[in-house]
C-alpha cells in the first residue's frame, strides 16, 4: 500500500482535512518524518495492566487509544502506542506534569460521556472511524465540558511520549528514535562515524544509562 493511501486510511479523516494531523503531515511538521520503512514491534500483553502512577484504568485506556489515532501505526512503522505514550503521560501526570492533572481528569471523563452519548460506547471501545469523529470534535472544542485546547495538550504529549528518552515512560523498546533514524545519545564519537554520508547504528541507550547524567526523579 503507497504511504499516500495509508495517510489517508490509518489517519483520522476529519483531522487530516481540519487539522492536518496525518501521521506524515505530524512528522514532517516536527520536522521528524523519514522514508525508510521501519519494524513495528508487537506491544506486550501484560503492559495494559502494569500498575498506573496517576491515571486511573478508564483514563489510561481512552488516553491510549487517542495518541494511538494521532500518531497511527501504518506502514512506516510504529505508533504512539508501541510507543506507549500514554505511560509517558501517567508518569508525567505523577511529576513534571501533575499541572495538567485536573485538565486530564476532565477532559477524558468529557470525552469518554461525549462517546457513550453520541456512538454509544466508551472511547477506547468505538471503531476507528467514530473515534476520529470524536477527536475531531475535540480539537474544535465541541466536546462538552472538556477543558479549551485538551486537544492541543494531549497532541503535544503524545508526541513527547512517542520521541523522548525512554526513562520517562514512552519511546518504549525505543521505536520513536527508530522511526526518525536517531541513533541515541553518544558519549564518544569514532572516527569512522565522522565521515560524511554515515549512517550510525542505533545504540538504543538512554541518556540516563551514562554515568554522565544524573538520574531525575520521576
Amino acid at each position: 500500500m503507497s504511504e499516500d493511501k495509508k495517510g489517508q486510511e490509518g489517519a483520522p479523516a476529519g483531522i487530516e482535512n481540519e487539522v492536518g494531523l496525518t501521521r506524515r503531515e505530524l512528522l514532517k511538521r516536527a520536522g521528524l518524518f523519514v522514508g525508510a520503512a521501519v519494524v513495528v514491534p508487537a506491544v506486550p500483553a501484560a503492559a495494559a495492566q502494569e500498575p498506573l502512577r496517576s491515571l486511573t484504568r478508564l483514563e489510561y485506556e481512552t488516553l491510549d487509544a487517542i495518541c494511538a489515532r494521532i500518531i497511527p501505526t501504518d506502514a512506516n512503522g510504529p505508533g504512539a502506542r508501541e510507543a506507549r505514550a500514554a505511560r509517558f503521560v501517567d508518569w508525567g501526570l505523577a511529576g513534571a506534569l501533575s499541572n495538567t492533572r485536573d485538565q486530564y481528569a476532565a477532559g477524558l471523563a468529557a470525552i469518554e460521556a461525549y462517546a457513550v452519548a453520541s456512538k454509544g460506547a466508551a472511547f477506547s471501545s468505538l471503531p476507528a472511524a467514530d473515534q476520529d469523529t470524536v477527536i475531531t470534535d475535540l480539537s474544535e472544542n465541541r466536546v462538552p465540558r472538556a477543558p479549551q485546547g485538551f486537544f492541543n495538550t494531549v497532541r503535544l504529549h503524545t508526541i513527547q511520549g512517542t520521541f523522548s528518552d525512554p526513562f520517562y515512560g514512552g519511546n518504549a523498546n525505543y521505536v520513536g528514535w527508530d522511526l526518525i533514524g536517531y541513533p541515541g545519545v553518544r558519549i564518544a564519537v569514532p572516527a569512522e562515524y565522522q565521515q560524511l554520508n554515515t549512517t550510525l547504528k542505533p545504540n538504543h541507550q538512554s541518556a540516563y544509562d551514562s554515568n554522565m547524567f544524573s538520574k531525575p526523579v520521576t
